[in-house]
């Protein structure tokens, strides 16, 4: 058996890993990473990048079915999916190319492709294309990304009718219908996407709850617009699932009784998880948590006192690329220079679910300041009546910006609405400056343009801060 000696290795070569690579070698020359393959990212292979592509394609046609409110009437209008998905394909492959020529440009003797696990907490065996190797560390970084969580009972009872995210992008052409199950980022983005797209969609959520929201008047409202625009089943429970032929049978219940119907797929998007099951962590001696994550430090992404670091989808916590991205930087900087571990400043945390109208979450949510005790104030705006919102036919949603009382920082912020993804930006790059809202209404507003409706709820937010505090805001995430 082969036997490579290092100081760090780094399992996984997605987002996480490649940064963590990076990071390392500015520390020293005896990196190793180590990954299975297929090389490519989570975003570009099968996340962020193709499901864009998608939904860019959805919204072209949304917005010509929707042309006739400005008095434009288009006639024979057809959704090739031949075509849609054929770009989708082409574009996917070329953001995936420009990943694996970075992959390329890493000194081949720093790469081993195969699949690790520990032997002891400073060896891993390799098992790859050319046999097994013996990798022996002084320091590990995990990176080795998520997969689609799947009931294995669906698995063995739907074959190639059951698919997850992963499989839409490598389609040939759109199905006629797919059920979809699973009302967070992915499950609503893709369900909407093929909904515009004219596939037959039926999208099932286990609770009431549509996407990432946490504020109540939200989540209330979120269940309103996406009950009146999709085919959408709230608080569904599914009894059975079925493959009949090519089809598949769904048997729900509901608030509004039984049903049942078939499709040609079943899509489940029931959430990720980490891929750290098969790595042998009973061998590694670190204390993990009651999904087999290996407990770590969210500053130094260190997994206790040990020589062991964990960074992006693998350590479950905010599973983005960006973030991924910087827990690689932290945990490949800290390998490098081990024993010298440094806990970094995170950043501001911001999530988006490309939707219509978008989902944004800025700072911290309306459940966490809740859960926390802290006193806060809400400013608030609808968009329903926004000038530039109504202007181009997108005036469906609202914002509400978190204040704390006493300081007047910036807190957080969630948002349905238009431009969600931008007004995200502005908010969370204000709240990591820790700008009061008084600094935030300073900054100049443009007429006419949707941030005019941050403006109006900063407004009412400075105005909600300088009056006195209601018994129960900001005390119970359930206000």
């Amino acid at each position: 058996m082969r036997t490579h000696e290092v100081d760090v290795a780094i399992l996984g070569a997605g987002s996480a890993g490649l940064s963590a690579y990076r990071a390392a070698r500015e520390h020293t020359g005896r990196v190793l990473m180590i990954d299975p393959g297929p090389y490519g990212t989570t975003c570009a292979r099968v996340g962020c990048m193709p499901s864009k592509l998608l939904i860019a394609a959805a919204e072209a046609a949304h917005a010509v079915h929707d042309a006739a409110r400005f008095g434009i009437d288009v006639q024979g209008v057809r959704v090739d999916g031949v075509r849609v998905m054929a770009r989708v394909r082409a574009e996917r492959d070329r953001f995936v190319g420009f990943v694996l020529d970075d992959i390329e440009r890493i000194d081949a003797a720093h790469r081993l492709q195969g699949t690790a696990r520990f032997v002891d907490p400073h060896r891993l065996q390799v098992d790859g294309p050319g046999g097994a190797v013996d990798v022996r560390a002084d320091r590990v970084v995990l990176a080795t990304g998520s997969r689609p969580d799947v009931p294995a009972d669906w698995r063995s009872a739907l074959g190639d009718r059951l698919i997850v995210n992963d499989d839409v992008f490598d389609w040939q052409d759109l199905p006629r219908s797919v059920a979809v199950i699973g009302t967070g980022a992915i499950g609503l983005e893709l369900a909407q996407a093929l909904h515009r797209l004219g596939v037959r969609v039926r999208l099932l959520g286990r609770g009431p709850r549509v996407g990432p929201l946490s504020d109540p008047a939200l989540v209330a409202l979120a269940a309103s617009t996406f009950d009146a625009s999709l085919p959408l089943q709230r608080e569904a429970a599914v009894h059975s699932i079925e493959r009949l032929g090519d089809e598949v049978a769904v048997h729900w219940h509901a608030p509004s009784g039984e049903h049942r119907e078939r499709f040609d797929f079943l899509l489940a998007a029931t959430g990720r998880r980490p891929n750290t099951d098969r790595l042998g962590l009973e061998h590694a001696g670190l204390a993990l948590d009651d999904d087999g994550v290996p407990l770590h430090d969210a500053g130094t992404m260190r997994s206790g006192h040990s020589h062991v670091f964990i960074a992006g989808d693998a350590g479950d916590d905010r599973p983005l690329l960006h973030e991924a991205a910087d827990e690689g930087l932290i945990a490949g900087h800290n390998a490098g220079r081990y024993p010298d571990v440094r806990a970094e400043r995170r950043r501001t945390p911001l999530a988006v679910v490309f939707c219509e109208p978008q989902i944004a979450m800025a700072g911290r949510s309306h459940r966490e300041l809740g859960t926390a005790g802290i006193r806060f104030a809400t400013g608030r705006v609808s968009f329903e009546n926004q000038g530039r919102s109504r202007v181009i036919g997108r005036n469906v949603g609202a914002l509400h910006v978190y204040g704390e009382r006493g300081t007047r920082r910036l807190l957080g912020a969630e948002m349905l609405g238009p431009a969600a993804e931008h007004l995200g930006h502005l908010l969370a790059w204000s709240i990591g400056r820790n700008e009061t809202v008084d600094d935030a209404l300073a900054q100049p507003f443009y007429h006419p343009v949707i941030e005019e409706g941050l403006r109006t709820a900063l407004r009412q937010l400075r105005k909600a801060l300088d009056t006195a505090e209601p018994p129960c805001e900001g005390c119970s995430p359930g206000e």
